[in-house]
């Protein structure tokens, strides 16, 4: 049986041009930019206009991944878009993209996996080039959290940015250095309840009481996914190095999930891991949750932080709750 290996072929991004700073953010709800700056290293986030959607930011980040990369669009076999916020209940924003962007006849689907989203995109790629069953796959994260961000809530609203990222996935070839070493992914249902939105699904149909009462928004218990998100993204990031017999000192970057300044430096702090080896862009976008890691690795390779050849370790924590981890040589 022949074995293949996934390779990260290239990246892009899209953030839309609407920008909502700390000091706008003053003007409509009970908060501070010295508030928002300390509790979470925010100071603005990008904004969808009313009449953007996923699909729309996802449209713009798939092509910008198809320009940097060799692959041409016909050579695309599968599309998968990790979103929370698609364009509608059904049909899947995938197959929205998959008509923007005149591909027929290959399979979509989303995938549900909250901040986590791209990672667990990642790993299901990465297994189906690895089976021989794909060549290219594209990979979508996607969000647009201020479509179902509760305004009155400054816990909260401030938080969240749109944007989107795309990487195209490929079978690498044998004189390649680029190769996806491991994918780690974990989920624990039992404590869903602290990251969710409440209404809007078959459990809580839309009425005007959920309407008024803001329940299509997001709730999170921030101090109790604060501590998980530390815990389980430490532990997400040494289960994969020891799984493959690394070191922290063998990663060139880390990019993890631009949630809060906070749980980042907790983690590199338990990891002794030095800050200039780790991607951070939380002030520019805030949380665009599955869209954070592939916007941030995009960034980076465009600044020329990261290089072909580079070692590097993605790892996300969201709803679910969802946790995971990429290891891959650039």
């Amino acid at each position: 049986m022949n074995r293949y290996y996934a390779k990260f072929t290239a990246f892009g991004s899209y953030t839309p041009p609407k920008v909502l700073n700390n000091y706008d953010l003053e003007k409509i709800v009970d908060t501070t930019d010295e508030w928002i700056r300390t509790r979470t290293g925010m100071f603005e986030r990008h904004i969808a206009a009313d009449n953007e959607a996923a699909s729309d930011l996802a449209y713009a980040a798939a092509k910008r991944a198809m320009e940097s990369s060799p692959v041409k669009y016909r050579e695309i076999d599968l599309i998968l878009v990790a979103t929370v916020t698609g364009d509608y209940a059904f049909p899947s924003t995938a197959c929205i993209l998959q008509k923007r962007l005149g591909m027929k006849d290959i399979p979509a689907f989303d995938l549900s996996a909250g901040c986590t989203g791209f990672i667990y995109a990642v790993d299901v790629a990465r297994q189906f080039i690895e089976n021989g069953t794909y060549k290219n796959i594209l990979v979508v994260g996607v969000e647009v959290l201020t479509k179902i961000t509760n305004w009155k809530d400054r816990n909260t609203c401030v938080l969240f940015g749109d944007g989107a990222g795309a990487a195209i996935v490929s079978r690498a070839r044998s004189a390649d250095i680029s190769h996806i070493i491991d994918t780690k992914i974990w989920s624990d249902g039992s404590q869903g309840e602290y990251l969710y939105q409440p209404a809007g699904g078959s459990r809580m149909p839309a009425s005007r009481k959920t309407v008024e009462e803001n329940l299509h928004t997001v709730y999170m218990e921030g101090n109790k996914i604060f501590k998980l998100a530390v815990r389980s993204m430490t532990s997400a990031i040494d289960e994969i190095l020891k799984q493959n017999k690394l070191k922290p000192d063998d990663v060139d970057w880390f990019i993890p999930h631009q949630a809060n300044l906070r749980i980042i430096e907790a983690i590199i702090d338990r990891l002794h891991v030095p800050k200039d080896r780790v991607i951070i862009n939380i002030e520019k976008y805030g949380n665009m949750s599955s869209a954070t890691i592939p916007v941030a690795v995009d960034e980076a390779i465009r600044a020329k932080k990261i290089r072909r050849g580079d070692v590097i370790l993605m790892v996300a924590f969201g709803a679910g709750l969802t946790w995971g981890s990429v290891l891959a040589r650039y």
